[in-house]
């Protein structure tokens, strides 16, 4: 592995990258290092996050998407297009208050909300959420069909991902293929990243909710953290409406584990 830094000079680090502190050596403030590494037997869906100070809390992650050589089919059809969505978990406080806390024993609790790549919720109840705030929009054309990379980067909260009336055909799960199995809903825990095929094959007579909620958590009323984006059909004809599609029951953890079971690659 080859890593440069900002003033050009280039080092050579084999495990002695930024990692975990106390066996790694940390990025110093204010520089940057470009990592440049040969991927091996490896395709799929993968996220990145700092491990130091709790930064993740505070918006640092990305995805790394791995293709396969062209030599090298894919076991479906060829996407008409592909989409990132990181979902996660919100919390009022900043991270470092968040990090003080867990150092003095204190648990995190249930988050404030949910977002969805970093932007949320969508206004789909005015009793909940305030129409001024800004919501990620996914916009699609009917008939095709996309890949969905769907990556859990929040902290602590497992999230139900799912799509009003539409099927998510499961496709692969952090660099292994799985068999193809349809789900309404999935639950994605924290750190784990799937891909799906969807179809956009509605009537576009609206547009449809795209939903995160949190499952097993301690909330007088967990509707209220409930992540909501927008599928826009280009031809669409409104926007989304009615209720959001149903999560699975919240005491019935039997269903995630019964899920989890179900993926064979």
């Amino acid at each position: 592995m080859i890593i440069k830094c900002r003033n050009g000079i280039q080092q050579r680090k084999d495990t002695w990258q930024d990692g975990v502190s106390g066996t790694n050596c940390p990025i110093p403030a204010g520089w940057n290092w470009t990592y440049e590494f040969q991927v091996k037997d490896q395709i799929g869906s993968f996220f990145y996050f700092p491990s130091l100070s709790f930064q993740r809390a505070a918006g640092g992650y990305g995805g790394i998407t791995i293709n396969n050589r062209n030599v090298i089919p894919l076991p479906f059809a060829t996407p008409d297009g592909d989409i990132t969505l990181f979902i996660s978990d919100w919390f009022i406080k900043s991270h470092k208050e968040l990090r003080k806390e867990i150092e003095t024993g204190v648990g995190l609790g249930a988050p404030d909300g949910i977002l969805i790549n970093g932007l949320g919720p969508y206004h789909y109840d005015n009793a909940v959420v305030s129409g001024s705030i800004a919501y990620q929009t996914v916009n699609v054309e009917p008939g095709k069909t996309y890949r969905l990379r769907v990556h859990n980067v929040g902290v602590s909260t497992s999230l139900n991902f799912r799509i009003q009336s539409h099927n998510l055909l499961l496709v692969e799960t952090e660099g292994s293929y799985t068999v193809q199995q349809n789900y309404t809903s999935l639950d994605i825990h924290v750190g784990q990243s799937y891909s799906f095929l969807v179809t956009m094959d509605q009537n576009a007579s609206s547009d449809y909710y795209i939903v995160a909620s949190p499952r097993f958590v301690n909330s007088s009323d967990s509707s209220k953290l409930v992540g909501v984006s927008v599928l826009h059909y280009s031809n669409s004809q409104g926007p989304a409406s009615g209720p959001l599609p149903d999560p699975p029951m919240e005491s019935d953890t039997f269903f995630s584990m019964s899920q989890a079971r179900s993926i064979r690659l």
